[in-house]
């Protein structure tokens, strides 16, 4: 609540821009970003670019305390709004009830096409940062081959999936066995029927959706890529990793990543008491955290 009030009052207060939307054209769509400028900086000073969860959006509550504390600690900052394949899309949570034609390796493209975007605004240095799913979303494109701009990344209680992971959870969600609705979405995909609607059926947390088969198979059919913390060798750029001690949505993200941490090339940070979202003065312990890692860097 404390800082929730400070950055309200803070946005009052002369040097403080306001919010300002940015969009670009991908793959036929708008991309929408929330764009949060340090009073004195400029694009020359670098930007952090940060990705969402699960079905979320960039001005949700976490998104938006980073930007503010991060933006209080002289850095700039572009929250990006992920798309789910909706042209325009409002920053609003996105309703089960409406079509999932969406991706999870979506992200990974509309990171790609941002990180261009801040290229010819003049972003000298990109420090790429994702929370929750946003997190291996991040991580995916990072261990790809990534602009040479971007030389910093950061996850905040990553989502990881391991193949067991995701046909418990399905059983769990939907009281029904993985194995059979993945064999026939996939079945669909390898006969060019991808963008076919299947009945409905539960993808990502939504009940009876409207899906394709696609989407049910890039979100519920394993790829390796999903497992974070494997990822994290073939990251190029300096990695810092946030874990919650009392994160119940991604439990023992400081389990797994402490095998990685070597404190040079991967950080790991743990914040007591901390839940998924780093609600009130956690959201200031993560802004601490991570400025202290982007000055190792020299950002």
């Amino acid at each position: 609540m404390l800082t929730r009030c400070l950055l309200a009052l803070a946005l009052m207060l002369p040097g403080f821009a306001a919010a300002e939307n940015v969009s670009l054209k991908h793959q036929g769509l708008t991309l929408n970003a929330n764009l949060e400028m340090a009073p004195g900086k400029s694009m020359k000073d670098g930007v952090i670019l940060m990705t969402h969860g699960t079905l979320a959006h960039g001005r949700m509550e976490i998104m938006a305390a980073l930007q503010e504390t991060m933006k209080a600690r002289g850095y700039n900052s572009l929250s990006i709004n992920l798309s789910y394949a909706n042209d325009n899309r409002a920053y609003a949570m996105y309703d089960c009830a409406q079509p999932h034609a969406h991706k999870h390796e979506d992200a990974v493209g509309e990171i790609g096409a941002w990180v261009d975007w801040l290229k010819t605004k003049g972003a000298a240095k990109i420090a790429v940062l994702g929370h929750s799913r946003g997190g291996n979303q991040t991580a995916w494109y990072a261990a790809g081959k990534p602009d040479a701009a971007v030389n910093a990344v950061i996850l905040i209680a990553p989502g990881s999936w391991t193949a067991d992971y995701l046909a418990k959870d399905y059983r769990s969600r939907f009281g029904q066995e993985l194995g059979p609705v993945l064999a026939k979405a996939r079945a669909a995909v390898k006969a060019g029927k991808g963008a076919s609607p299947l009945a409905k059926t539960g993808v990502v947390y939504c009940k009876d959706a409207q899906t394709t088969a696609a989407s049910l198979v890039s979100y519920h059919g394993f790829d390796p890529r999903m497992e974070t913390f494997k990822l994290l060798g073939k990251i190029r750029p300096p990695v810092l990793v946030i874990a919650g001690s009392a994160d119940e949505t991604t439990p023992g993200v400081a389990e797994k990543a402490k095998p990685h941490a070597d404190g040079k090339h991967v950080s790991l940070v743990g914040i007591e008491g901390a839940d998924h979202f780093f609600r009130d003065l956690y959201a200031d312990e993560a802004a601490d955290a991570i400025g202290d890692f982007l000055k190792k860097q020299a950002f």
